[in-house]
């Protein structure tokens, strides 16, 4: 019995080890998901133990042509010149670098790499532009590492971008006394500028202005599904006003230009939302600001004027140029309002109009406010910014003959009260 014991395992034994040696049944196989992911972790790693090892033509000939190295807030470039650079420049600034591979996470052709930095900062290259200090820098973050065809394609890092300058004198170090203090001071200023920023004024229902300086700029904010379409961006000053009234307000979904003049759009490109305008405007949003059919030097308002105005135009109210994500014009609605064409100050000039509450937003139709900044009872737009001044006064008429209960121009106050028909056909029949 025994023998026969000693038997069997022998047949086990060797079914074992034949087993070891078979052939992976096919659902065993590795798919080409895991094939992708492995070739995409192996690459990760030859790179990081090129790196590790100073060769720095070993990791640059494992980048495709074209690969972009993107390392937020540092540098981005594309193989294989760029990266030969960038990695240079480490290697030349810490001689005794090391990268070590914490953990990886890979899915397909992605390979998510958490790193750890070390070495010391002796030159003689230089680090973010900082000369050689001597202190030893240890630095974390992660890279994502997207690999095809056995190349790097992209790396997209994230590192600790305060570590270094913690380590290097250039911020107190987390949680010290200096730093607590520098917390305080910025916190200090941060109340003193905030008590500064304007708030939106409720005007109607679902409806709120935001006036800024320099020129009482109206920047409106309409009630819309999902936060608030803003109707004209202002100058360039208001940028933290208007985006902290739009996130009080659900947040701007899109602006609407009235037209494309450099303090109606200023705010617009820091906001990250699109931008629309009538087809007329696309040209001057998208470029000059309207300096295109304005008097060279805008000759024509009385000198101190032209003088200060040219310097506000580039210092104040112009943010500069919009990308136009889309056009609007007459007829189409906007966050219950119905767009009226009503050009003559720039060609493609639009306003709003509700007829539930006979309310009108119209951009510059008119002014009430002189070139010095006064208030003024509503009058036809300064002609030396007008792109057609008659044609001006016809729309002022066209907005009168809708009789609203009030009109809010792109500056300064509306124009309201029992007789706001008679006062915009006055201001379009004066001379």
């Amino acid at each position: 019995m025994a023998d026969q014991t000693a038997e069997q395992l022998a047949s086990k034994v060797q079914e074992a080890a034949s087993n070891i040696h078979a052939p992976t049944p096919p659902r065993e196989r590795i798919s080409g998901d895991r094939a992708g992911a492995s070739e995409a972790e192996a690459v990760a790693r030859r790179y990081f133990e090129a790196i590790n090892v100073h060769d720095l033509d070993a990791a640059v000939a494992l980048w495709a042509p074209g690969g972009r190295e993107h390392v937020r807030g540092q540098v981005d470039v594309s193989a294989p010149e760029g990266v030969r650079a960038f990695v240079g420049d480490l290697l030349g600034a810490m001689p005794d670098l090391r990268w070590e591979m914490v953990a990886t996470t890979t899915e397909g052709e992605r390979c998510a790499v958490q790193w750890r930095m070390t070495g010391t900062f002796v030159g003689p290259g230089t680090f973010n532009g900082l000369q050689p200090t001597g202190h030893p820098l240890t630095l974390e973050g992660v890279d994502v590492l997207t690999v095809r065809d056995g190349l790097i394609q992209a790396n997209d890092a994230f590192p600790d971008s305060m570590a270094v300058p913690r380590q290097l004198g250039m911020l107190p170090p987390q949680g010290s006394a200096a730093e607590r203090g520098m917390a305080g001071a910025y916190n200090v200023k941060t109340r003193l500028t905030s008590r500064m920023l304007a708030e939106p004024e409720l005007i109607a229902e679902g409806v709120w202005v935001l006036q800024g300086e320099p020129g009482h700029c109206n920047v409106y904010f309409l009630e819309d599904e999902g936060g608030v379409t803003l109707f004209d961006a202002g100058a360039r000053t208001m940028v933290r006003a208007v985006a902290s009234a739009g996130a009080k307000l659900g947040g701007i979904t899109r602006i609407v230009l009235g037209h494309g003049h450099t303090d109606h759009r200023g705010t617009a490109p820091a906001l990250g939302a699109p931008v629309y305008c009538h087809p007329a405007e696309v040209e001057d949003a998208q470029g000059s600001g309207g300096f295109r059919y304005w008097p060279e030097g805008l000759v024509g308002l009385p000198t101190p004027q032209r003088q200060i105005h040219r310097v506000v135009h580039r210092l104040a109210w112009d943010g500069g140029p919009v990308e136009i994500a889309g056009t609007v014009q007459e007829g189409d609605a906007i966050a219950g309002f119905k767009v009226l064409d009503l050009p003559g100050h720039a060609p493609g000039q639009i306003g709003l109009w509700r007829e539930s509450d006979r309310l009108a937003i119209v951009s510059d139709t008119f002014y009430t406010v002189d070139m010095w900044g006064r208030d003024s009872e509503p009058k036809v737009p300064e002609s030396t910014y007008n792109y057609d001044t008659e044609q001006a006064r016809k729309s002022i008429r066209k907005l009168a003959e809708l009789e609203p209960a009030i009109a809010w121009p792109g500056h300064a106050k509306p124009a309201s009260g029992s007789d706001v028909r008679a006062q915009l056909e006055r201001a379009a029949d004066a001379p």
